[in-house]
């Protein structure tokens, strides 16, 4: 079976645009290209495909509009830029979805909102409930609030993480060159495109160059993108946008740009990375009923299962679950504030928003946040 073939059978896909490709090396956004790529992601909606754009070309835009040549060094005049650019993106995006009677919707993030917990689990939500919808979110970094401390660092990497966030079966990344060269082809004439690699190979680091004058990225962010985005299963599509029809193309299985893989699946590498990577905040001791149901069905917990709760843990923070006999069974990342979760010990899910007056989700966690151990 071709590696080409992960495309093919891919339904859920994070595409990220870059900032020369959107804003035709500064000269404003390219309007007609802009239209290319909806008409395409319009194709893929109507198959049934789930849709999630992240976009750069805020601050580019911005820049065109404010008649700003070079791209401003200050992080108050990158905000201003950025400001004024989100308006354009997003009136394009809006009114080239429209034609296609597909709704669309802004979703503007910075790095605390994939960091924290609870956070990270009211974007997935939203995201989530989004594509239910049949919505395509259109994510950028919010960089008219983002400080130094707390941004991406560029959309390669926030592509990643929305990768990362919602399980995708695959990050497409757009942008002005063919793909990964083992050299840089704009000063090495005989560079020739590596078609596929392992997302993790140390060696890929050394043949990518770095951004343009107008975007924060370069090959190098596409190349640790697609290394972040293999850590939860993603597989990685780095290719020209300016290539026709690039989306439609490449999920029929055409080799085009360089498809970067994973060598796990993606139940595996999540799984890895929630059991490895967060620290407990609480435990939840759970009944033999619960113990048995998770160990055998790989099922959501459910609080009727849950006996006794303890620490200070809040909706989001990694708690771990024990037997009765202080076995431990799994980790998770929990739905409910510790205080909550006291009120709906050992009760049905039925019960929750009587309890509590409301209601976040029927799960105390969900099966995609719990890893057994």
């Amino acid at each position: 079976m071709s590696q080409r073939d992960r495309l093919v059978r891919a339904k859920r896909i994070v595409v990220k645009i870059g900032s020369a490709l959107l804003t035709n090396d500064g000269a404003g956004l390219d309007l007609p290209s802009i239209a290319g790529w909806v008409d395409q992601m319009a194709a893929l909606h109507q198959q049934g495909i789930e849709l999630i754009l992240v976009s750069s070309g805020s601050v580019a835009e911005g820049m065109s509009r404010l008649g700003l040549r070079e791209r401003p060094s200050t992080l108050h005049e990158l905000q201003a830029a950025a400001a004024v650019g989100q308006m354009g993106l997003v009136q394009a995006y809006e009114s080239q979805f429209m034609r296609h009677g597909i709704q669309a919707a802004q979703i503007l993030l910075t790095h605390d909102d994939l960091s924290d917990r609870k956070r990270y689990l009211n974007a997935r939500s939203t995201v989530k409930s989004l594509l239910e919808l049949n919505v395509i979110p259109i994510i950028n970094e919010n960089d008219t609030v983002v400080t130094d401390e707390i941004r991406f660092g560029d959309n390669d990497t926030l592509g990643a993480l929305v990768a990362n966030l919602m399980e995708a079966d695959t990050l497409m990344i757009l942008t002005d060159q063919e793909g990964l060269f083992t050299a840089d082809p704009r000063s090495v004439p005989d560079a020739t495109l590596i078609s596929e690699a392992w997302a993790d190979d140390p060696e890929l680091a050394g043949m990518a160059g770095d951004g343009g004058r107008l975007g924060r990225g370069g090959m190098i962010t596409k190349v640790r993108a697609a290394s972040l985005a293999a850590r939860s299963g993603a597989t990685t599509l780095v290719a020209s946008g300016r290539q026709p029809d690039i989306l439609v193309r490449a999920v029929k299985g055409e080799a085009l740009g360089t498809l970067f893989l994973p060598k796990d699946t993606p139940w595996a590498a999540r799984k890895r990375w929630l059991a490895g990577h967060l620290q407990t905040r609480g435990t939840l001791m759970l009944d033999d009923g619960a113990v048995r149901v998770l160990t055998e069905k790989n099922t959501s917990l459910l609080s009727v299962g849950v006996k006794q709760a303890t620490g200070r843990f809040r909706r989001g923070d990694m708690v771990q679950c024990v037997s009765e006999q202080g076995v431990l069974i799994a980790k998770g990342l929990v739905n409910y504030d510790h205080d909550d979760v006291q009120k709906i010990l050992g009760q049905p899910s039925h019960k929750i928003e009587a309890l509590l007056g409301y209601i976040a989700d029927p799960e105390l966690i969900n099966r995609d946040n719990l890893v057994l151990v």
